[in-house]
């Protein structure tokens, strides 16, 4: 009997846990304005949640001398009892040309995302450096954005 009662105490709990972690939207895409150092600098962003926690987000940088693509698995961790404001984490890679050279490397990410609750609109705000493999080694440690998307259910 102790054993029910417990269940039936612990899986609204458990519900009530997980709402505070679930995103509001499924996939976003718009535009993240960053400065001009990086390979990855002004882009196009498609974030995609694989589930409440887990996204990927792909970048394709236009510029007026470059092109890069990359992309970066995140984890998101809610911020305080604001089911719409997380912070995130996370990892990936980057390639880009820019007059006949490429650049490939690895890069990290760190930053605040937010959704407004009555309006499908996402912002964040992130620092992305990045580690160019090629064509030599350089660290690219000012590479800082804010990110407006237009959100999917």
């Amino acid at each position: 009997m102790r054993k029910i009662t417990f269940a039936i105490i612990l899986l609204p709990a458990f519900g009530l846990f997980n709402h505070l972690y679930a995103q509001d939207y499924k996939v976003a895409i718009g535009i993240r304005l960053s400065s001009a150092a990086p390979t990855l600098s002004n882009s196009v962003s498609i974030k995609y949640f694989m589930n409440d926690r887990n996204a990927l987000e792909g970048l394709v940088s236009f510029g007026p001398t470059r092109f890069g693509v990359g992309g970066l698995f995140e984890m998101h961790q809610l911020i305080g009892n604001v089911p719409a404001f997380t912070w995130f984490y996370g990892g990936g890679g980057y390639v880009g040309f820019q007059s006949g050279n490429t650049y490939l490397g690895p890069t990290g990410i760190i930053g605040l995302d937010y959704k407004f609750q009555n309006a499908p609109i996402n912002l964040s705000l992130d620092w992305k450096p990045e580690l160019d493999i090629l064509p030599a080694i350089n660290f690219v440690p000012d590479a800082f954005a804010v990110t407006a998307r237009f959100t999917f259910k």
